[in-house]
């Protein structure tokens, strides 16, 4: 029952996230909507923040223990993204809030899982690759994607960030290979 409990009141606010900013969020409200008292909230949760950053850390855990096909680019930005996606106002109002640390963390890790699966696959077959290499790659297309949606957030959300990663995957084919091979010699 508790579990139940603390899911409904996740899924409240993720959705009155999703039509309001957090700082006109009250926990009144989240009860409200989920049928729950109060002190059921305080039960489960200190305060908003908390709450918050307990749906960031479980979405981040979620990505990070599933597992997906690392071998084409796109599609593993595209598993990366796709909370972000599917809560576009939400993630606006927590990027433009005081609280938005809680996202920053949640995209650095997703982001970092994406890429080093992307990477340790892409070089499972290649020796003598030295692991400062690898790390390099790492975090220097990790940084790419993480400045991809911030500048998509920084915009309001307002265009198409799956058909810009496309584009810029065409733009960009053959690049990561070329890393790769450069790590091999």
């Amino acid at each position: 029952m508790t579990s139940l409990t603390k899911d409904a009141i996740k899924k409240s606010f993720l959705k009155l996230l999703n039509s309001k900013p957090i700082d006109k969020i009250t926990v009144k409200e989240i009860v409200e909507d989920c049928g729950i008292n109060r002190n059921s909230f305080y039960y489960h949760f200190a305060d908003i923040p908390s709450l918050m950053e307990e749906i960031f850390t479980d979405q981040a855990d979620e990505f990070v223990s599933r597992s997906f096909s690392p071998d084409n680019i796109y599609d593993s930005i595209m598993e990366a993204i796709a909370f972000s996606l599917e809560n576009k106002t939400a993630i606006l109002h927590v990027f433009n809030s005081p609280n938005r640390q809680y996202y920053d963390r949640y995209l650095n890790r997703v982001a970092r899982r994406t890429v080093t699966a992307f990477f340790d696959y892409n070089m499972k077959d290649l020796k003598n690759i030295r692991e400062e290499d690898r790390e390099a790659l790492v975090m220097y297309y990790k940084s790419l994607l993480i400045g991809f949606v911030f500048d998509w957030v920084s915009d309001g959300v307002q265009y198409d960030l799956p058909l810009k990663f496309k584009r810029i995957c065409e733009l960009f084919e053959g690049t990561i290979e070329m890393a790769i091979e450069r790590c091999s010699e």
